[in-house]
């Protein structure tokens, strides 16, 4: 797989298609010198596809948390609309937007569970899982609930999610 990924010669492009009618592009650039991994969003009413995010060695752009990873994991559509609909597959595809620093204590057995799915071994897909969410959080972190002297805010007492899933027209 990784030659495909990787072979110059070529754009691999995944589709996750969203169940109401939008959609995320996850595209390969493999260009001698131009390597990375562009995200864009798909709608049948726009005649192009909008960037939401790359990765060059780092993640630039929009992000998730794990709710919305697996809001969109799960949104799969009924249907002939095509892409991947496998639900550890998608959630796999997506996991480099994984920016959350409180991951529930689920999440280690959703992605244990998606990578064996994906042909993991079972003996070291758990201490693959927690690596990789582990890593999904790297910088300074600012919980939204905190109250802030310097602005007088009191603070939210709800957790707010990265807004992507409402510019995706999921919620």
């Amino acid at each position: 797989m990784s030659e495909v990924l990787m072979d110059p010669e070529r754009r691999p492009v995944f589709r996750v298609p969203l169940a109401n009618g939008h959609g995320i592009a996850v595209i390969y650039r493999n260009f001698v010198g131009d390597y990375g991994i562009d995200y864009l969003s798909t709608h049948p009413g726009r005649r192009r596809a909008q960037r939401f995010a790359s990765w060059e060695g780092e993640l630039a752009g929009d992000t998730l948390t794990w709710p919305e990873l697996t809001r969109i994991a799960d949104d799969t559509p009924s249907g002939t609309a095509q892409g991947l609909k496998d639900p550890a597959a998608r959630l796999l595809l997506l996991l480099p937007l994984l920016y959350d620093h409180a991951p529930p204590a689920e999440a280690t057995a959703v992605l244990t569970g998606a990578l064996i799915t994906a042909g993991a071994p079972q003996h070291t897909a758990p201490t693959t899982a927690q690596h990789l969410l582990a890593h999904s959080s790297a910088g300074p972190w600012h919980d939204p609930t905190w109250a802030s002297p310097l602005s007088g805010s009191a603070g939210s007492v709800h957790a707010t999610g990265s807004g992507l899933l409402t510019r995706l027209g999921i919620i």
